[in-house]
């Protein structure tokens, strides 16, 4: 399940919980809360300190309360995640499942890479297991971010053809990609976990090629460009759901 949320400087961020609940925040969009919790008071523990770290505008709660088990002070140890260190965090997902932590998401000032991960797990009594993959979010994927701004390039359904929304979006990326010349770009194929995963592989890597074919046809250099698909293997967003599936398929724009 997942959350999502928005914070000026923040961009795409994600928190999950299990029970679980997940944050989600893209750049200029709002920070998104999802997932299930076992009581009304766990939620508002989450979401009053969701809200302290982001401010109340900024975040949309669709956290769901549930028959689920959590180990004593579990939304309290949540909470305490939640704060300064992951507005640093850029591109991100913060995962709670229990007591297995997972983070991983993109960090501008790489000094603060190590200084977070020890952070995090300073937070959480020593039975909780973190894992932190953070990594440098250089200015050309900045760049590219911006211009993307967390938009789902869209096809025609169940195919490999842009719909106009999409080559419009492409458009605009075809601008921002002039601008980081010189830096090679994969271009990352997504799709929900609905029908065969085979076909849901060959399905994104298809979509993955039509959009480097198109950017290509915008004067983009075919080299500087790589496509590949991922099918349904990251999801962003819970799959049992028909926005979380929409959020799944998607376009990832990556500089190497």
């Amino acid at each position: 399940m997942n959350k999502y949320k928005k914070n000026s400087g923040l961009s795409k961020f994600l928190l999950i919980v299990l029970p679980i609940v997940s944050v989600l925040s893209y750049a200029q969009k709002p920070v998104v809360i999802e997932g299930a919790v076992p009581n009304e008071a766990a939620k508002q523990e989450i979401l009053n300190k969701a809200y302290m770290t982001y401010g109340h505008e900024n975040v949309v709660d669709k956290i769901q309360v549930r028959t689920v088990a959590a180990p004593n002070g579990w939304s309290s140890n949540v909470s305490n995640m939640i704060g300064d260190d992951l507005k640093k965090v850029q591109q991100g997902q913060l995962s709670v499942r229990g007591t297995q932590v997972n983070l991983t998401g993109k960090i501008t000032n790489p000094q603060e890479i190590q200084q977070t991960s020890a952070r995090m797990q300073s937070l959480v009594p020593s039975n909780f297991k973190v894992n932190t993959q953070l990594t440098v979010n250089a200015a050309e994927q900045q760049i590219i971010d911006a211009a993307l701004k967390n938009r789902i390039i869209e096809f025609e359904s169940g195919s490999a053809v842009l719909a106009p929304s999409g080559i419009q979006i492409l458009n605009e990326m075809a601008v921002a990609l002039n601008k980081v010349g010189g830096k090679k770009v994969k271009i990352i194929g997504h799709t929900d976990s609905s029908g065969d995963g085979a076909k849901n592989l060959a399905l994104s890597q298809e979509r993955a090629a039509a959009v480097k074919n198109y950017l290509v046809s915008k004067s983009i250099a075919a080299d500087s460009m790589s496509a590949e698909g991922l099918g349904s293997n990251r999801p962003v967003a819970d799959n049992a759901t028909p926005d979380g599936r929409k959020k799944n398929r998607r376009i990832e724009f990556e500089v190497l």
